[in-house]
Protein backbone atom coordinates (compact mmCIF):
# COMPACT_ATOMS: atom_id res chain seq x y z
CA UNK A 1 0.00 0.00 0.00
CA UNK A 2 1.89 3.40 -1.11
CA UNK A 3 2.19 5.90 1.43
CA UNK A 4 -0.11 8.86 1.55
CA UNK A 5 1.30 12.01 -0.95
CA UNK A 6 1.92 14.20 2.42
CA UNK A 7 3.43 11.76 4.21
CA UNK A 8 6.00 10.49 2.22
CA UNK A 9 6.75 13.83 1.35
CA UNK A 10 7.20 14.06 5.23
CA UNK A 11 9.18 11.02 5.34
CA UNK A 12 11.72 12.49 2.39
CA UNK A 13 12.10 15.96 4.15
CA UNK A 14 13.38 14.12 7.63
CA UNK A 15 15.93 11.96 5.49
CA UNK A 16 17.30 14.89 4.03
CA UNK A 17 17.44 16.52 6.41
CA UNK A 18 19.36 13.71 8.85
CA UNK A 19 21.57 13.24 5.75
CA UNK A 20 22.56 17.39 5.65
CA UNK A 21 22.87 17.29 9.60
CA UNK A 22 25.43 14.11 9.02
CA UNK A 23 27.56 15.78 6.02
CA UNK A 24 28.25 19.06 8.81
CA UNK A 25 28.99 17.04 10.97
CA UNK A 26 31.50 14.90 9.43
CA UNK A 27 32.74 18.01 7.36
CA UNK A 28 33.19 19.91 11.39
CA UNK A 29 35.00 17.40 12.53
CA UNK A 30 37.38 16.73 9.35
CA UNK A 31 38.62 20.74 9.83
CA UNK A 32 38.95 20.32 13.65
CA UNK A 33 39.61 16.66 15.04
CA UNK A 34 43.34 17.27 14.53
CA UNK A 35 43.27 19.21 17.94
CA UNK A 36 43.23 16.28 20.48
CA UNK A 37 46.72 16.22 19.87
CA UNK A 38 47.39 19.92 20.49
CA UNK A 39 48.93 21.40 24.08
CA UNK A 40 47.49 23.96 26.03
CA UNK A 41 47.87 27.77 24.53
CA UNK A 42 49.72 30.69 26.93
CA UNK A 43 47.16 33.06 26.12
CA UNK A 44 44.22 33.13 28.82
CA UNK A 45 44.52 29.65 28.99
CA UNK A 46 46.93 29.29 31.62
CA UNK A 47 44.48 31.60 33.65
CA UNK A 48 41.15 29.58 32.22
CA UNK A 49 42.42 26.00 33.22
CA UNK A 50 45.95 25.10 33.85
CA UNK A 51 47.18 27.72 36.45
CA UNK A 52 43.43 28.44 37.84
CA UNK A 53 43.78 25.98 41.26
CA UNK A 54 39.64 26.51 41.30
CA UNK A 55 39.55 25.22 37.90
CA UNK A 56 42.52 22.62 38.48
CA UNK A 57 40.37 21.06 41.43
CA UNK A 58 37.02 20.05 39.15
CA UNK A 59 33.80 20.47 40.64
CA UNK A 60 33.88 21.42 43.81
CA UNK A 61 31.42 23.47 46.65
CA UNK A 62 34.21 25.93 46.94
CA UNK A 63 35.09 25.93 42.84
CA UNK A 64 30.93 26.26 41.99
CA UNK A 65 30.92 29.57 45.10
CA UNK A 66 33.84 30.94 43.38
CA UNK A 67 32.41 30.80 39.45
CA UNK A 68 29.42 32.92 40.89
CA UNK A 69 31.06 35.42 42.94
CA UNK A 70 34.53 35.83 40.94
CA UNK A 71 34.99 38.52 38.56
CA UNK A 72 38.65 37.13 37.58
CA UNK A 73 39.99 37.87 34.23
CA UNK A 74 37.69 41.33 34.15
CA UNK A 75 34.62 39.01 33.21
CA UNK A 76 31.43 37.64 35.50
CA UNK A 77 30.71 34.16 33.62
CA UNK A 78 30.04 31.41 35.87
CA UNK A 79 28.44 28.75 32.73
CA UNK A 80 32.06 29.09 31.50
CA UNK A 81 33.66 28.25 35.01
CA UNK A 82 31.76 25.32 35.62
CA UNK A 83 32.45 24.19 32.04
CA UNK A 84 35.88 24.00 32.54
CA UNK A 85 35.62 22.54 36.08
CA UNK A 86 33.86 20.20 34.80
CA UNK A 87 36.28 19.08 31.77
CA UNK A 88 38.94 18.84 34.58
CA UNK A 89 36.45 16.48 36.34
CA UNK A 90 36.27 14.51 33.80
CA UNK A 91 39.67 14.65 31.64
CA UNK A 92 42.05 15.92 33.79
CA UNK A 93 44.59 18.00 32.17
CA UNK A 94 44.66 16.25 28.73
CA UNK A 95 44.58 19.60 26.47
CA UNK A 96 43.20 17.54 23.75
CA UNK A 97 39.75 16.57 25.30
CA UNK A 98 39.03 20.12 26.41
CA UNK A 99 40.25 21.00 22.83
CA UNK A 100 36.95 18.36 21.84
CA UNK A 101 34.96 20.03 24.15
CA UNK A 102 35.26 23.38 22.26
CA UNK A 103 34.62 21.00 19.16
CA UNK A 104 31.37 19.18 20.43
CA UNK A 105 29.27 22.99 21.29
CA UNK A 106 30.51 24.17 17.72
CA UNK A 107 29.08 21.06 16.41
CA UNK A 108 25.98 21.25 18.44
CA UNK A 109 25.76 25.12 17.35
CA UNK A 110 26.06 24.06 13.77
CA UNK A 111 23.68 21.74 13.53
CA UNK A 112 21.07 24.46 15.81
CA UNK A 113 21.37 26.95 13.40
CA UNK A 114 20.86 24.39 10.61
CA UNK A 115 17.39 23.53 12.60
CA UNK A 116 16.92 26.88 13.31
CA UNK A 117 17.13 28.25 10.21
CA UNK A 118 15.18 25.51 8.45
CA UNK A 119 12.34 25.38 10.37
CA UNK A 120 11.61 28.98 10.25
CA UNK A 121 11.86 29.79 6.02
CA UNK A 122 11.53 26.25 4.82
CA UNK A 123 14.31 26.71 2.58
CA UNK A 124 16.63 23.38 3.37
CA UNK A 125 19.18 23.95 0.91
CA UNK A 126 20.18 27.41 1.69
CA UNK A 127 20.00 26.64 5.80
CA UNK A 128 22.33 23.67 5.10
CA UNK A 129 24.54 26.09 3.37
CA UNK A 130 24.54 28.67 5.43
CA UNK A 131 25.21 26.45 8.76
CA UNK A 132 28.25 24.90 6.68
CA UNK A 133 29.66 27.95 6.04
CA UNK A 134 29.47 28.75 10.34
CA UNK A 135 30.81 25.30 10.83
CA UNK A 136 33.69 25.73 8.53
CA UNK A 137 34.82 29.07 7.79
CA UNK A 138 38.47 30.18 8.77
CA UNK A 139 37.13 33.28 11.17
CA UNK A 140 35.88 31.02 13.54
CA UNK A 141 39.01 28.59 13.82
CA UNK A 142 39.99 30.93 17.06
CA UNK A 143 36.59 30.36 19.08
CA UNK A 144 36.74 26.93 18.09
CA UNK A 145 40.34 25.38 18.74
CA UNK A 146 41.07 28.48 21.03
CA UNK A 147 40.08 26.43 24.45
CA UNK A 148 39.81 29.78 26.40
CA UNK A 149 37.30 30.93 23.96
CA UNK A 150 35.25 28.04 25.55
CA UNK A 151 32.90 31.39 26.75
CA UNK A 152 32.19 31.72 22.76
CA UNK A 153 30.61 28.53 21.48
CA UNK A 154 29.14 27.87 25.18
CA UNK A 155 27.34 31.55 24.67
CA UNK A 156 25.88 30.62 21.23
CA UNK A 157 24.86 27.34 22.07
CA UNK A 158 22.51 28.65 24.64
CA UNK A 159 21.50 31.73 22.32
CA UNK A 160 20.29 29.29 19.22
CA UNK A 161 18.39 27.68 22.21
CA UNK A 162 16.72 30.45 23.23
CA UNK A 163 16.04 31.21 19.34
CA UNK A 164 14.92 27.85 18.91
CA UNK A 165 12.81 28.73 21.83
CA UNK A 166 10.99 31.32 20.90
CA UNK A 167 9.87 29.81 17.46
CA UNK A 168 7.94 27.54 19.83
CA UNK A 169 6.38 30.19 21.20
CA UNK A 170 5.43 32.67 18.70
CA UNK A 171 3.20 29.30 17.68
CA UNK A 172 1.46 29.78 20.91
CA UNK A 173 2.76 32.96 23.29
CA UNK A 174 2.18 31.33 26.77
CA UNK A 175 4.21 32.07 30.11
CA UNK A 176 5.44 28.70 29.70
CA UNK A 177 6.65 28.74 26.65
CA UNK A 178 8.28 32.59 27.42
CA UNK A 179 9.96 31.02 29.98
CA UNK A 180 12.75 28.94 28.07
CA UNK A 181 13.77 31.58 25.96
CA UNK A 182 14.87 34.06 29.07
CA UNK A 183 16.73 31.09 30.93
CA UNK A 184 18.65 30.13 27.49
CA UNK A 185 19.19 34.01 27.35
CA UNK A 186 20.75 34.44 31.33
CA UNK A 187 22.72 30.87 30.40
CA UNK A 188 23.91 32.67 27.35
CA UNK A 189 24.95 35.90 29.40
CA UNK A 190 26.19 34.03 32.29
CA UNK A 191 28.53 32.11 29.89
CA UNK A 192 30.02 35.40 27.63
CA UNK A 193 27.83 38.43 27.26
CA UNK A 194 28.62 38.52 23.41
CA UNK A 195 25.03 37.73 22.99
CA UNK A 196 23.17 41.12 24.46
CA UNK A 197 21.92 41.57 21.27
CA UNK A 198 19.28 38.54 21.07
CA UNK A 199 16.41 40.79 21.91
CA UNK A 200 17.48 42.92 18.90
CA UNK A 201 17.90 39.22 16.96
CA UNK A 202 14.53 38.28 17.94
CA UNK A 203 12.91 41.30 16.06
CA UNK A 204 14.97 40.69 13.66
CA UNK A 205 13.38 37.19 12.61
CA UNK A 206 9.92 38.47 13.11
CA UNK A 207 10.11 40.52 10.09
CA UNK A 208 11.87 37.58 7.90
CA UNK A 209 11.59 34.94 8.20
CA UNK A 210 8.76 35.17 10.84
CA UNK A 211 6.98 37.76 9.01
CA UNK A 212 5.46 39.12 12.17
CA UNK A 213 4.89 42.03 10.83
CA UNK A 214 2.53 41.92 8.39
CA UNK A 215 -0.68 42.32 9.82
CA UNK A 216 -2.20 45.21 11.87
CA UNK A 217 -3.25 42.92 14.31
CA UNK A 218 -1.43 39.69 15.37
CA UNK A 219 -3.39 36.10 15.16
CA UNK A 220 -2.47 32.79 16.32
CA UNK A 221 -3.23 29.48 15.74
CA UNK A 222 -5.45 28.90 18.84
CA UNK A 223 -7.44 31.81 17.40
CA UNK A 224 -6.35 33.91 19.65
CA UNK A 225 -5.44 37.98 19.00
CA UNK A 226 -3.55 40.45 20.57
CA UNK A 227 -5.50 43.52 21.49
CA UNK A 228 -2.25 45.88 19.88
CA UNK A 229 -0.91 46.80 17.02
CA UNK A 230 1.52 44.01 16.20
CA UNK A 231 5.03 46.46 16.32
CA UNK A 232 4.19 47.51 19.46
CA UNK A 233 3.38 44.10 20.42
CA UNK A 234 6.75 42.54 19.37
CA UNK A 235 8.52 44.92 21.27
CA UNK A 236 6.23 44.59 24.62
CA UNK A 237 6.60 41.10 24.74
CA UNK A 238 10.46 41.55 24.14
CA UNK A 239 11.38 44.29 27.70
CA UNK A 240 12.21 41.29 29.92
CA UNK A 241 14.47 40.19 27.35
CA UNK A 242 15.79 44.03 27.14
CA UNK A 243 15.65 44.40 30.92
CA UNK A 244 18.01 41.10 31.29
CA UNK A 245 20.29 42.69 28.53
CA UNK A 246 20.47 46.32 30.07
CA UNK A 247 21.46 44.51 33.45
CA UNK A 248 24.10 42.21 32.00
CA UNK A 249 25.63 45.46 29.68
CA UNK A 250 25.79 47.05 33.14
CA UNK A 251 27.70 44.05 35.17
CA UNK A 252 29.69 43.44 32.45
CA UNK A 253 30.86 47.17 32.37
CA UNK A 254 31.30 47.67 35.50
CA UNK A 255 33.59 43.90 36.06
CA UNK A 256 35.91 45.36 33.19
CA UNK A 257 36.32 48.87 34.63
CA UNK A 258 37.22 47.49 37.43
CA UNK A 259 39.29 45.03 36.46
CA UNK A 260 41.44 47.56 34.39
CA UNK A 261 40.09 45.84 30.90
CA UNK A 262 38.15 49.24 29.54
CA UNK A 263 40.82 51.36 27.65
CA UNK A 264 40.13 55.46 28.55
CA UNK A 265 39.50 57.83 26.52
CA UNK A 266 42.86 59.30 26.63
CA UNK A 267 44.67 55.88 25.46
CA UNK A 268 41.67 55.50 22.59
CA UNK A 269 40.50 58.74 21.65
CA UNK A 270 36.86 58.77 20.68
CA UNK A 271 37.61 59.60 17.12
CA UNK A 272 40.27 56.41 17.03
CA UNK A 273 37.52 54.03 18.19
CA UNK A 274 35.11 55.56 15.82
CA UNK A 275 37.69 54.67 12.59
CA UNK A 276 38.51 51.45 13.82
CA UNK A 277 34.96 50.68 14.00
CA UNK A 278 34.42 51.41 10.22
CA UNK A 279 37.66 49.86 9.47
CA UNK A 280 36.64 46.64 11.25
CA UNK A 281 33.43 46.21 9.99
CA UNK A 282 34.67 46.38 6.61
CA UNK A 283 37.96 44.05 7.46
CA UNK A 284 35.76 41.47 8.94
CA UNK A 285 33.80 41.23 5.50
CA UNK A 286 37.01 41.32 3.55
CA UNK A 287 38.18 38.36 5.91
CA UNK A 288 35.27 36.66 5.11
CA UNK A 289 35.31 36.70 1.67
CA UNK A 290 39.23 36.61 1.68
CA UNK A 291 40.45 34.59 4.72
CA UNK A 292 44.22 34.74 4.63
CA UNK A 293 46.85 36.56 6.93
CA UNK A 294 44.70 35.54 9.82
CA UNK A 295 45.49 35.84 13.31
CA UNK A 296 45.55 35.67 16.94
CA UNK A 297 46.24 39.08 17.95
CA UNK A 298 45.70 42.34 16.00
CA UNK A 299 47.39 45.26 17.74
CA UNK A 300 45.39 48.27 18.39
CA UNK A 301 47.42 50.79 15.33
CA UNK A 302 48.21 54.17 16.20
CA UNK A 303 46.72 55.82 12.87
CA UNK A 304 44.94 54.08 10.17
CA UNK A 305 45.53 55.36 6.22
CA UNK A 306 43.35 57.60 4.44
CA UNK A 307 42.42 55.37 2.22
CA UNK A 308 41.39 52.50 4.38
CA UNK A 309 38.96 55.00 6.14
CA UNK A 310 37.06 56.53 2.83
CA UNK A 311 37.30 52.67 1.62
CA UNK A 312 35.39 51.34 4.61
CA UNK A 313 32.86 53.91 4.46
CA UNK A 314 32.52 53.61 0.65
CA UNK A 315 31.98 49.65 1.19
CA UNK A 316 29.47 49.91 4.22
CA UNK A 317 27.44 53.13 2.87
CA UNK A 318 27.26 50.73 -0.59
CA UNK A 319 26.04 47.71 1.29
CA UNK A 320 23.76 49.99 3.02
CA UNK A 321 21.96 51.63 0.29
CA UNK A 322 21.86 48.32 -2.14
CA UNK A 323 20.08 46.63 1.50
CA UNK A 324 17.21 49.78 2.13
CA UNK A 325 17.00 49.87 -1.90
CA UNK A 326 15.25 45.93 -2.04
CA UNK A 327 14.76 45.70 1.27
CA UNK A 328 11.04 45.06 0.49
CA UNK A 329 11.56 42.47 -2.16
CA UNK A 330 14.42 40.95 -0.75
CA UNK A 331 13.71 41.25 3.20
CA UNK A 332 16.83 38.48 3.81
CA UNK A 333 19.29 41.33 2.68
CA UNK A 334 18.20 43.78 5.32
CA UNK A 335 17.75 41.06 8.23
CA UNK A 336 21.16 39.35 7.16
CA UNK A 337 22.78 43.10 7.47
CA UNK A 338 21.34 44.46 10.45
CA UNK A 339 21.81 41.12 11.98
CA UNK A 340 25.51 41.42 11.14
CA UNK A 341 25.97 45.01 12.16
CA UNK A 342 23.82 45.00 15.43
CA UNK A 343 25.26 41.61 17.11
CA UNK A 344 29.13 43.22 16.38
CA UNK A 345 28.19 46.23 18.13
CA UNK A 346 29.28 44.99 22.33
CA UNK A 347 33.04 44.09 20.53
CA UNK A 348 33.63 46.77 17.97
CA UNK A 349 35.24 48.93 19.81
CA UNK A 350 32.83 51.92 20.65
CA UNK A 351 34.11 50.71 24.20
CA UNK A 352 37.30 49.79 24.19
CA UNK A 353 38.18 46.20 26.02
CA UNK A 354 41.66 45.02 26.02
CA UNK A 355 44.44 46.27 23.14
CA UNK A 356 43.49 44.25 20.56
CA UNK A 357 41.72 46.45 17.25
CA UNK A 358 39.56 43.82 16.00
CA UNK A 359 39.43 40.09 16.39
CA UNK A 360 38.26 36.93 14.57
CA UNK A 361 36.56 35.28 17.80
CA UNK A 362 33.92 38.45 17.15
CA UNK A 363 32.64 37.61 14.01
CA UNK A 364 31.16 34.07 15.63
CA UNK A 365 27.82 34.79 15.87
CA UNK A 366 27.57 38.29 13.43
CA UNK A 367 28.69 36.54 10.19
CA UNK A 368 25.89 34.42 10.39
CA UNK A 369 23.98 37.34 9.30
CA UNK A 370 26.31 38.11 6.48
CA UNK A 371 25.96 33.82 5.85
CA UNK A 372 22.17 34.69 4.86
CA UNK A 373 22.84 37.95 2.63
CA UNK A 374 25.00 35.86 0.68
CA UNK A 375 23.30 32.68 0.34
CA UNK A 376 19.76 33.91 0.09
CA UNK A 377 21.34 37.06 -2.28
CA UNK A 378 23.68 34.45 -5.24
CA UNK A 379 20.97 32.03 -5.23
CA UNK A 380 18.31 35.04 -6.18
CA UNK A 381 21.25 36.09 -8.80
CA UNK A 382 21.78 32.59 -10.11
CA UNK A 383 17.77 31.84 -10.33
CA UNK A 384 17.47 35.69 -12.34
CA UNK A 385 20.89 34.24 -14.43
CA UNK A 386 18.86 31.07 -15.06
CA UNK A 387 22.31 29.52 -14.14
CA UNK A 388 22.21 25.48 -14.25
CA UNK A 389 21.23 23.42 -11.26
CA UNK A 390 24.81 21.29 -11.88
CA UNK A 391 27.10 24.60 -12.33
CA UNK A 392 25.62 25.80 -9.09
CA UNK A 393 26.18 22.23 -7.72
CA UNK A 394 29.73 22.49 -8.68
CA UNK A 395 30.38 26.31 -7.37
CA UNK A 396 28.89 25.24 -4.22
CA UNK A 397 31.47 22.61 -3.90
CA UNK A 398 34.35 24.33 -4.73
CA UNK A 399 33.36 26.39 -2.53
CA UNK A 400 33.28 24.32 0.63
CA UNK A 401 36.01 22.68 -0.50
CA UNK A 402 38.66 25.49 -0.47
CA UNK A 403 37.03 26.74 2.92
CA UNK A 404 37.53 23.33 4.47
CA UNK A 405 41.41 23.13 3.16
CA UNK A 406 42.04 26.82 4.50
CA UNK A 407 40.36 26.40 7.65
CA UNK A 408 42.05 22.55 8.62
CA UNK A 409 45.34 24.74 7.37
CA UNK A 410 44.35 27.29 10.08
CA UNK A 411 43.50 25.42 12.68
CA UNK A 412 47.16 23.89 12.80
CA UNK A 413 48.63 26.69 13.56
CA UNK A 414 47.05 26.12 17.05
CA UNK A 415 48.93 22.82 17.83
CA UNK A 416 50.99 25.21 20.52
CA UNK A 417 52.19 28.39 21.92
CA UNK A 418 54.98 28.53 19.51
CA UNK A 419 53.21 27.46 16.02
CA UNK A 420 50.84 30.33 17.01
CA UNK A 421 52.63 32.75 17.75
CA UNK A 422 55.52 33.16 15.13
CA UNK A 423 52.45 32.05 12.45
CA UNK A 424 50.94 35.42 13.87
CA UNK A 425 54.45 37.54 14.00
CA UNK A 426 54.38 36.58 10.15
CA UNK A 427 51.27 37.90 8.67
CA UNK A 428 51.14 41.13 11.39
CA UNK A 429 53.33 44.07 12.26
CA UNK A 430 54.61 46.00 15.09
CA UNK A 431 52.87 42.92 17.14
CA UNK A 432 54.52 43.60 20.61
CA UNK A 433 51.82 41.19 21.94
CA UNK A 434 52.55 38.27 19.81
CA UNK A 435 56.37 38.95 20.77
CA UNK A 436 55.39 38.68 24.33
CA UNK A 437 53.56 35.93 24.47
CA UNK A 438 55.94 34.18 22.58
CA UNK A 439 59.02 35.03 24.57
CA UNK A 440 57.05 33.84 27.66
CA UNK A 441 56.64 30.47 25.93
CA UNK A 442 60.38 30.52 25.11
CA UNK A 443 61.24 31.37 28.55
CA UNK A 444 59.23 28.01 29.98
CA UNK A 445 61.17 26.07 28.33
CA UNK A 446 64.06 27.44 29.26
CA UNK A 447 65.02 29.14 26.08
CA UNK A 448 65.99 32.22 27.86
CA UNK A 449 68.23 34.47 25.33
CA UNK A 450 65.38 33.45 22.72
CA UNK A 451 62.56 35.00 25.40
CA UNK A 452 64.82 38.27 26.28
CA UNK A 453 65.20 39.24 22.43
CA UNK A 454 60.92 38.48 21.95
CA UNK A 455 60.75 40.83 25.63
CA UNK A 456 63.25 43.52 24.29
CA UNK A 457 61.47 43.75 20.78
CA UNK A 458 57.99 43.68 22.74
CA UNK A 459 59.22 47.35 24.77
CA UNK A 460 60.69 48.50 21.70
CA UNK A 461 57.42 48.07 19.82
CA UNK A 462 55.50 49.58 22.93
CA UNK A 463 56.94 50.68 25.74
CA UNK A 464 54.09 51.13 27.58
CA UNK A 465 53.29 47.29 27.61
CA UNK A 466 53.18 46.35 31.09
CA UNK A 467 53.53 42.61 30.53
CA UNK A 468 56.42 42.52 28.61
CA UNK A 469 58.35 44.77 31.43
CA UNK A 470 57.04 41.79 34.12
CA UNK A 471 58.62 39.37 31.77
CA UNK A 472 61.73 41.40 30.80
CA UNK A 473 62.53 41.96 34.63
CA UNK A 474 61.79 38.09 35.03
CA UNK A 475 64.42 36.55 32.56
CA UNK A 476 66.90 39.43 34.60
CA UNK A 477 66.06 38.24 37.34
CA UNK A 478 66.95 34.29 36.29
CA UNK A 479 70.09 36.12 34.47
CA UNK A 480 70.83 37.21 37.81
CA UNK A 481 70.51 41.01 36.86
CA UNK A 482 68.52 41.95 39.68
CA UNK A 483 69.33 45.74 39.70
CA UNK A 484 68.16 45.43 36.03
CA UNK A 485 65.29 43.47 36.75
CA UNK A 486 63.86 45.49 39.47
CA UNK A 487 63.84 49.10 37.35
CA UNK A 488 61.66 46.82 35.03
CA UNK A 489 59.39 45.81 37.69
CA UNK A 490 58.99 49.07 38.77
CA UNK A 491 58.05 50.52 35.27
CA UNK A 492 55.85 47.52 35.18
CA UNK A 493 54.05 49.22 38.47
CA UNK A 494 54.18 52.77 36.57
CA UNK A 495 52.23 51.98 33.98
CA UNK A 496 49.60 49.81 36.03
CA UNK A 497 49.87 50.31 39.83
CA UNK A 498 47.55 47.49 40.30
CA UNK A 499 49.81 45.15 38.91
CA UNK A 500 50.18 42.52 41.54
CA UNK A 501 52.40 39.85 39.84
CA UNK A 502 54.73 42.84 39.77
CA UNK A 503 54.64 43.58 43.30
CA UNK A 504 54.92 40.05 43.74
CA UNK A 505 58.35 39.95 42.08
CA UNK A 506 59.60 42.91 43.14
CA UNK A 507 59.41 41.61 46.51
CA UNK A 508 61.20 38.17 45.33
CA UNK A 509 63.92 40.19 44.14
CA UNK A 510 64.52 42.44 47.33
CA UNK A 511 64.01 39.22 49.02
CA UNK A 512 66.67 38.14 47.03
CA UNK A 513 69.00 40.85 47.78
CA UNK A 514 68.39 40.83 51.18
CA UNK A 515 66.05 43.82 51.73
CA UNK A 516 63.80 42.23 53.94
CA UNK A 517 61.56 45.33 54.78
CA UNK A 518 61.32 46.04 51.21
CA UNK A 519 59.92 42.53 49.84
CA UNK A 520 57.45 42.21 53.07
CA UNK A 521 56.08 45.92 52.13
CA UNK A 522 55.98 44.92 48.38
CA UNK A 523 53.84 40.93 48.78
CA UNK A 524 51.37 43.01 51.28
CA UNK A 525 51.15 45.33 48.54
CA UNK A 526 49.92 42.65 45.88
CA UNK A 527 47.77 40.95 48.79
CA UNK A 528 46.04 44.34 49.45
CA UNK A 529 45.43 44.60 45.66
CA UNK A 530 44.08 40.83 45.34
CA UNK A 531 43.51 39.14 48.80
CA UNK A 532 43.45 35.69 46.93
CA UNK A 533 46.85 36.01 46.10
CA UNK A 534 47.82 32.67 47.23
CA UNK A 535 51.72 33.16 46.12
CA UNK A 536 52.39 36.25 47.77
CA UNK A 537 51.06 34.97 51.50
CA UNK A 538 53.44 31.92 50.77
CA UNK A 539 56.28 34.40 49.82
CA UNK A 540 55.49 36.53 52.95
CA UNK A 541 55.64 33.27 55.22
CA UNK A 542 59.28 33.13 53.80
CA UNK A 543 60.34 36.57 54.33
CA UNK A 544 58.42 36.49 58.29
CA UNK A 545 60.55 33.50 58.84
CA UNK A 546 64.02 35.19 57.26
CA UNK A 547 63.20 38.29 59.84
CA UNK A 548 63.03 35.86 62.53
CA UNK A 549 59.09 35.19 63.07
CA UNK A 550 58.29 32.02 62.27
CA UNK A 551 54.49 31.94 64.27
CA UNK A 552 53.60 34.79 62.16
CA UNK A 553 55.23 32.68 59.33
CA UNK A 554 52.59 29.90 59.63
CA UNK A 555 49.83 32.42 59.45
CA UNK A 556 50.79 33.33 56.19
CA UNK A 557 51.33 30.04 54.68
CA UNK A 558 47.98 28.70 56.34
CA UNK A 559 46.04 31.79 54.75
CA UNK A 560 47.69 30.55 51.42
CA UNK A 561 46.65 27.15 51.85
CA UNK A 562 42.95 28.15 52.52
CA UNK A 563 42.82 30.00 48.99
CA UNK A 564 44.70 27.41 47.67
CA UNK A 565 44.81 23.85 49.13
CA UNK A 566 46.82 22.24 46.41
CA UNK A 567 49.62 24.61 46.91
CA UNK A 568 52.46 22.06 47.28
CA UNK A 569 54.96 24.91 48.31
CA UNK A 570 52.92 26.50 50.83
CA UNK A 571 52.28 22.91 52.59
CA UNK A 572 55.99 22.25 52.99
CA UNK A 573 56.71 25.35 53.82
CA UNK A 574 54.39 25.19 56.24
CA UNK A 575 55.09 21.36 57.52
CA UNK A 576 58.68 22.52 57.89
CA UNK A 577 58.45 25.60 59.79
CA UNK A 578 55.68 23.77 62.62
CA UNK A 579 58.57 21.07 62.99
CA UNK A 580 61.03 23.59 63.55
CA UNK A 581 58.49 25.33 65.81
CA UNK A 582 58.25 22.47 67.52
CA UNK A 583 61.90 21.12 68.37
CA UNK A 584 62.80 25.16 69.28
CA UNK A 585 59.90 24.06 71.97
CA UNK A 586 61.12 20.64 72.43
CA UNK A 587 64.80 22.37 73.37
CA UNK A 588 63.40 25.24 75.37
CA UNK A 589 61.46 22.88 77.87
CA UNK A 590 64.96 20.91 78.12
CA UNK A 591 66.77 23.29 78.64
CA UNK A 592 64.44 24.77 81.55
Amino acid sequence: MALPVDKEKKNLCCRRNIWISLFLVLITLFVYLQVVSFEFINYDTDRYVYENHYVMAGLTKKGIGWAFTTLYASNWHPVTWLSHMLDVELFGLKSGFHHLSNVFFHSVNTLLLFWILARMNGEIWKSGLVAALFAIHPLHVQSVAWIAERKDVLSTFFGLLAIGSYLRYVKCPKIGRYLPILIFFVLSLMSKPMLVTLPFVLLLIDYWPLKRLNFKMLSYRDGNESQMPSKVFLIVEKIPLFLVSSISCMITLSVQQDGGAVGSLALYPLHLRIVNALVSYASYIGKMIWPVNLAVIYPYPGEFPAWQIWAACLMLSGISLLVIKNSKAHPWLLVGWLWYLGTLVPVIGLVQAGSQAMADRYTYVPLIGMFIFLVWGLSELFWRLRVNQFLIGIITTVLLGTLIAVSWNQVGYWQNSITLFERTLDVTENNYMAHNNLGHRLLELEKTDEAFQHFVKSIEINSEFEIAHLNLGLVLSRQGKLDQAIKHYYKALQIKPTYTVAHNNLGNAWYRLGKLDKAHGHYLEAIKINPAYSEAYNNLGAASIRMGDPKRAVFFFRKALKINPEFLSAQNNLTNTLSALENRNNITAVGQ
